[in-house]
């Protein structure tokens, strides 16, 4: 790109973030085109994380799945390829990446604090500084199985858990001291209660940064204690701005500032030399992403039954979602199911939409479409508009779907002042202009102080 900096777009002010995630199965990726690449080969990770480095992103993020998944015995056709673990990935990217932060997705239900933190701190040390902790929670009884302990968490459970679990992996992190000494650690509490001495240093970030998502009341509050970084979910601007508002006055009431929480929604992006033209390939993209038994097995989720007798390209069924214990088990309430399904009749009705149509409208979500210079100045306003800090992108073809961004969107916003022109500095948290992590006793701790609950 040329030192030219043309006249028109004034300077945002504050830099926007951007991460890209590497997806699993899921109806936002086309994985059966003819660019489409293996999704456990790890020429496909290299791929994109190289391509992610080279735009200057903050992270690349690997999605986890500790089982395949499946309905009513089938297992998902995509899940069949297998599922990588994502630590196990991502150490093999630090030695092919220099700066680029490296995000796993992590159980805070099915794992141990021990175990996850010393994996993550082995990451974190093995890129100087690079590791990040996206922390999930599951309610699932089939993950469950797979596991010592089996079964699952009640819902109202697994919030606390994962404070629980995030505020004792950091006192394991904490318990080197600077000049590289181990001390003994102790924790006693509702889940965990265990002590001994940690067997990894601080790395030069200090530990990994604590990634988390969700939208719910009690996923706001966990993020505003706890993370760093929260993944959103919405579509417009408005609701960006109330999501922004919402999440960052609870800051606050945790001793901390609204710099201390990156607020990043996932997006996807197609791009067109025109408008139009981009329209038409988002129109394309979303067909590929559903295709009539991919649709008729999202309904099947939902409902609860077998619908392989219904017509794709028919309408939805006029019957509300069976309670089949095997098959929610953990997962979403009777009751949600049938709420949803009155609204996704409602829509189908509203707009005369087949089943493969109303499922192509609700899941196959497209955020920015458009010229790559409609797409910058959109970033670029929903950041200056306290909508979002920066955005994690969601290629739709694995693993070239970054390149185009990286190539024609990346230097339009550099060239409005709105994204970096180099990397500043070699850790994550640097990266992402995070304070340096709260010393042994410094942080306030949500749980024991009891304000999650």
């Amino acid at each position: 790109m040329s030192g030219h900096r043309p006249r028109g777009p004034r300077p945002l002010g504050r830099h926007c973030h951007l991460a890209a995630y590497f997806p699993g199965a899921d109806t936002t990726t086309v994985w059966t085109g003819p660019d489409a690449k293996s999704p456990i080969e790890f020429s496909s990770f290299e791929h994109l994380a190289r391509t992610a480095e080279r735009g200057l992103f903050d992270f690349f993020l690997l999605a986890e799945e500790p089982r395949p998944r499946e309905h009513q015995g089938r297992i998902h056709d995509l899940d069949v390829a297998g599922r990588p673990e994502p630590l196990t990935v991502l150490n093999a990217l630090a030695a092919v990446t220099e700066r680029l932060g490296l995000a796993a997705t992590a159980d805070a239900t099915f794992n141990e604090p021990f175990e996850l933190a010393r994996r993550l701190a082995t990451l974190d040390q093995l890129s100087d500084g690079r590791a990040a902790w996206h922390v999930v929670t599951s309610s699932d009884a089939r993950t469950g199985e797979n596991f010592r302990r089996g079964g699952y968490l009640d819902r109202a459970d697994r919030y606390p858990r994962a404070a629980e679990f995030v505020a004792t992996a950091r006192k394991l992190w904490d318990s080197w001291t600077p000049d590289e000494a181990p001390r003994p650690f102790a924790h006693q509490g509702r889940h965990f209660d265990i002590a001994g001495e940690f067997t990894v240093p601080r790395s030069p970030q200090g530990h990994p940064v604590v990634i988390q998502a969700g939208g719910s009341g009690e996923a706001r509050e966990f993020a505003a204690a706890t993370a760093d970084v929260v993944l959103a979910r919405h579509g417009t601007l408005e609701a960006g701005r109330a999501f922004y508002a919402d999440v960052k006055r609870r800051l606050a009431k945790y001793g901390r500032t609204v710099g201390d929480l990156k607020i990043m929604p996932g997006v996807t992006v197609v791009l067109g030399d025109t408008a139009a033209e981009a329209q038409e390939r988002a129109a394309t993209i979303r067909r590929q992403l559903v295709s009539p038994q991919r649709a008729l097995l999202t309904l099947e989720r939902l409902w609860g039954v077998d619908l392989s007798a219904y017509d794709p390209d028919g309408p939805l069924p006029e019957f509300d979602p069976v309670a089949d214990p095997r098959l929610t088990r953990g997962r979403a309430r009777h009751g949600d199911a049938v709420a949803t399904a009155g609204k996704l009749r409602a829509l189908s009705r509203e707009k005369g939409l087949s089943i493969r149509q109303t499922v192509i409208e609700t899941s196959a979500r497209q955020s920015f479409v458009g010229t790559p210079e409609a797409v910058a100045a959109e970033l670029a306003r929903f950041v200056r508009e306290d909508a979002a800090d920066g955005f994690v992108l969601v290629p739709q073809l694995t693993p070239g779907g970054l390149d185009e961004f990286v190539d024609r969107v990346v230097p339009l916003l550099q060239e409005r002042g709105a994204f970096r022109t180099e990397y500043e500095g070699h850790t994550l948290r640097s990266h992402l202009g995070l304070p340096d992590p709260a010393g042994p006793g410094e942080r306030a701790d949500p749980v024991t102080t009891g304000q999650i609950t």
